[in-house]
């Protein structure tokens, strides 16, 4: 090949080559780059999460149950930590944990996924002015942000029910578990563009972008702080003494359905929950299942007057004891001779033997039909998470001995809040009305939005109703009634004792439930009370009506309730 001919094909290649060259830079600047300057940036930007404000909840005043307040968080990025010991003495006495734990959650560490560890909380939820304590120091690698942090102004109060969160404020039990979604909101974000190895901060007039938290929303509640802060400390007075395992208290507003408060025996501090048992966490009212026992006579009576198969003033032949299958019922007056007693005598005495010959003449197609229409057998809805539903025992099931036992509120499975919402609709002429904990949710712009109405429906007439708890006066009002402990000075009281047993895993467990479930003022009622409690012996009118008098006392004069105009029947036990 000629010199001239290497030449051309020289020149030839050189221009192809810086041809291509060429074109790629044109393709580079022009089509390329901002990709290869996002891929960049995205090496030099840092994000700090932005929580969201979690919503409060109210007591049905506006007091306050809990609610979140600014905080700090401290944390570290191992990688940036130069003296891991120094760092943990210097930290160690203003987020008070260990020096070994801190220089453990220092250490540099590899991901599960790959990578090394380059952000680990230390302390969450810390006070402003020890998140300003830590950022002074200048520790390299540590890092301060705000947070936020859950307070509980009561500690206690309604604690079964309001629960508690995480310390990155999610909802684990209670009420802040039921409606986290609703209280938490949405995290912003905010992403900008930081220097590398000694100039890691932010640069001024670099990127940014800050996406803005949505606060959640509020609650409202139906509770009454300060009937609330009662009815806990008058259920554990009571309780200690009679060294009672677990206990209930229920207060209804019998027209709305509302629960004013709702107690449990033992409770905890919901700012510390972690200290305490799992068990003491539960709202006992809608987790303690029980036999009722005799309280529940009193649907028993309903139904029979609702379908006509006894009259108010029908009477009934009661002896010591009654054979129903395999079993014999007997009455605690043991030595009586049969004699005729009255429907208000047979709830004064707790007849046992008359309430099953009732139960006779109501049918237990009947008996089952209004259990049903009482609410037992049903979560309530009430709103607190892991409510029970408690159980009935179907007609088709029952035994010889079920004729006499199901009457007498025996294999039968309810809570305290079902057996306070039954005897609110006896109240309440006979309408049932589910009970519910949630008033209104309240935005983060203050629009309130009441919760939905409860359901309601009518399971006796209202003369009935009123029948039954004339009736039920006879408990609190006849010489040696079973709940004279109940009565309250100045007020007509309608009410009922029983004792039962506690059920666990479908068992029965040692140990007599003693209940009392009542009404006032009985001519004209506004509050039902249910007091349950599982203890070594004692049954309703020594261990529960002493404390629903002084509960009920409180309710009544508290919202200013006047007193009764009138004074109860003179009830005939014996014709």
């Amino acid at each position: 090949m000629d010199q001239r001919r290497r030449l051309r094909l020289g020149t030839v290649l050189a221009l192809t080559v810086f041809a291509t060259i060429g074109i790629r830079i044109v393709t580079m600047q022009f089509t390329e780059s901002p990709a290869f300057a996002e891929r960049g940036l995205q090496t030099r930007l840092d994000r700090v999460d932005l929580p969201a404000p979690r919503g409060a909840i109210y007591d049905r005043g506006g007091a306050v149950l809990a609610h979140s307040v600014e905080a700090r968080y401290v944390a570290v990025d191992p990688e940036l930590v130069k003296d891991l010991p120094k760092t943990a003495a210097a930290l160690e006495p203003l987020i008070a944990l260990p020096k070994s734990e801190l220089m453990a959650k220092m250490a540099k560490r590899k991901q599960p996924g790959g990578g090394t560890s380059r952000f680990e909380y230390l302390a969450r939820g810390v006070d402003i002015s020890v998140g300003q304590r830590v950022d002074a120091l200048k520790l390299p690698g540590v890092i301060v942000h705000r947070d936020e942090r859950r307070e509980v102004p009561g500690a206690d109060l309604a604690a079964s029910i309001i629960g508690f969160t995480s310390p990155d404020l999610n909802g684990l039990e209670g009420l802040e578990a039921r409606y986290d979604e609703l209280l938490r909101g949405v995290d912003g974000k905010r992403v900008f563009e930081v220097g590398q190895g000694s100039l890691d901060a932010e640069i001024p007039g670099g990127y940014k972008r800050e996406t803005e938290a949505q606060p959640g929303s509020s609650l409202q509640l139906t509770i009454d702080r300060d009937l609330q802060y009662f009815v806990q400390k008058t259920l554990a007075e009571k309780m200690a003494p009679a060294k009672a395992y677990t206990a209930a208290a229920v207060v209804i507003e019998i027209r709305t359905g509302e629960v004013l408060a709702q107690a449990s025996y033992p409770t905890y501090d919901a700012a510390q929950p972690l200290k305490s048992k799992p068990e003491n966490r539960e709202d006992t009212a809608t987790s303690f299942v029980v036999d009722p026992g005799s309280v529940h006579k009193a649907i028993t009576i309903g139904a029979a007057l609702e379908e006509g198969a006894v009259k108010p003033t029908d009477t009934f032949m009661v002896g010591p004891n009654v054979q129903k299958g395999d079993q014999r019922f007997k009455d605690s007056h043991t030595n009586w001779t049969p004699k005729r007693m009255t429907i208000p005598g047979i709830l004064a005495y707790s007849s046992n033997v008359g309430t099953i010959a009732i139960a006779d003449k109501l049918g237990k197609e009947k008996l089952y039909e209004y259990q049903k229409k009482f609410g037992l057998g049903e979560a309530t809805g009430v709103g607190v998470p892991g409510e029970a539903a408690g159980a009935l025992l179907p007609p088709d099931d029952w035994s010889g001995s079920a004729a006499g036992s199901v009457p007498i509120g025996h294999s039968v499975a309810v809570t305290p809040l079902q057996m306070a919402a039954a005897y609110a609709a006896i109240a309440n002429d006979g309408t049932w009305v589910q009970p519910h904990l949630v008033k209104e949710t309240i935005a983060p712009d203050g629009k309130r939005t009441p919760a939905a109405r409860p359901t309601t429906r009518q399971v006796i007439s209202p003369e009935n109703a009123r029948e039954l708890r004339q009736m039920l006066e006879a408990v609190t009002t006849v010489k040696g009634a079973t709940g004279v402990h109940a009565a309250v000075d100045g007020y007509r009281v309608a009410g009922k004792t029983g004792t039962g047993s506690r059920v666990v895993n479908g068992q029965y467990v040692s140990g007599p439930v003693a209940s009392f479930v009542g009404m006032a003022p009985a001519e004209n009622p506004r509050y039902v009370i249910a007091v349950f409690a599982h203890t070594p012996g004692g049954g309703g009118g020594e261990v529960t009506a002493p404390a629903f008098h002084d509960m009920m006392g409180y309710a009544l004069t508290h919202f200013g309730v006047p007193v009764s105009s009138g004074k109860p029947p003179n009830f005939v036990v014996y014709p």
